[in-house]
């Protein structure tokens, strides 16, 4: 088993080891005092595969379970899906001492993390990710959110599990598509400040040992910078563009396809910039190639620049960007939103 300890607001352990799925309810109990009431939420996919053998570890632990399961999708991340689930904790009487459970991708985890934050001013919950995103990136670190008309993620808060349970057993059940997406995020981390996982990346590796470097990498990250003030922000490479791009395809695009197309365009532009090197940009492009993901998207410039004004990183008429200089390496640079509409449209090509 692989742990890794992450030391924000609340100190909690990441493990990463296969099979661990069936022990969710074990783990979950040393986090409480039993009797205790669990809510799994789950979407409709996640929980057809998975919802019994959870509920089942869960009971076995001694938790009085119930299930709350909505469809599948970016589209049920929203106000109303939140609001429901308030209400069936509230019609099951959770109370305080009680928890959340987390079953399935990014937007079950953003949900359900952001129910755990708000209900009663806040009760304890456990991620278990079980898509490849949701263990590299979006289960660890706090951040929870809903969608809103204007824009992905602008309703939310800064919460942190308990323990974050990752079974990479749980990745062989994933559609091609869907774990492609997550390796958006994997390559992600390379390209911000790790040119040895882009390495691996080229060669055979255990996604398990993917996933531990890409945890720490978030781990370190997160301890020095939990409210995203500061290095914190360099997560965000080709989220501002990608973004926008899930937004003007009103959430059909996947996160991960339009968090690669975004990493191409900022690192297309920075390179434009004189900011870049064309090696960085031809390494980025054959690892999201080799992993299935797209190099650009039909949407035009000013579709993608209106959609970004509601970026939830905008200060003003301002917004901080990550912009790669070379492989393995970015930085943070403030610019006005008409330098960063300046930059896409110099780069785009529809």
């Amino acid at each position: 088993m692989k742990t890794v300890t992450v030391n924000a607001s609340r100190t909690y352990d990441i493990t990463i080891e296969r099979g661990l799925i069936t022990s969710s309810g074990d783990i979950a109990a040393k986090l409480t005092k039993l009797p205790c009431k669990i809510m799994i939420v789950s979407d409709s996919t996640v929980h057809a595969i998975y919802g019994e053998k959870v509920s089942q570890s869960f009971t076995k632990a001694g938790f009085e379970v119930y299930e709350y399961i909505f469809p599948a999708g970016e589209a049920s991340k929203n106000v109303n899906t939140l609001a429901d689930l308030w209400e069936e904790m509230a019609d099951k009487h959770f109370t305080r001492s009680d928890m959340i459970a987390a079953l399935g991708g990014g937007v079950v985890g953003d949900l359900a993390g952001f129910a755990a934050a708000t209900f009663l001013r806040g009760i304890q919950y456990v991620q278990i990710p079980t898509t490849l995103l949701a263990m590299v990136d979006s289960s660890v670190g706090g951040k929870t959110a809903i969608d809103l008309k204007g824009g992905k993620n602008l309703a939310g808060a800064f919460y942190q599990p308990s323990a974050v349970i990752c079974d990479p057993d749980t990745l062989s059940t994933l559609p091609a598509e869907t774990y492609s997406d997550g390796m958006a995020e994997v390559i992600k981390y390379g390209m911000i400040n790790k040119p040895e996982l882009l390495r691996t990346l080229q060669t055979e590796y255990d996604v398990a040992d993917v996933i531990e470097t890409c945890v720490c990498a978030k781990r370190d990250i997160v301890n020095e910078d939990e409210h995203d003030v500061g290095v914190r922000q360099f997560l965000n490479l080709g989220h501002t563009l990608g973004h926008g791009i899930e937004r003007s395809s009103n959430y059909t695009i996947p996160h991960g396809r339009a968090v690669a197309v975004g990493m191409v365009l900022i690192t297309k532009a920075a390179i434009k910039a004189g900011k870049c090197t064309e090696e960085t940009l031809g390494v980025l492009e054959q690892l999201l190639v080799k992993n299935g993901l797209p190099l650009s998207i039909d949407i035009t410039a000013e579709e993608l620049c209106d959609a970004a004004l509601n970026d939830k990183k905008r200060k003003g008429n301002s917004i901080t960007v990550v912009i790669p200089v070379s492989t393995g390496n970015s930085v943070l640079e403030k610019m006005s939103i008409e330098e960063l509409n300046t930059l896409v449209k110099g780069v785009w090509q529809a």
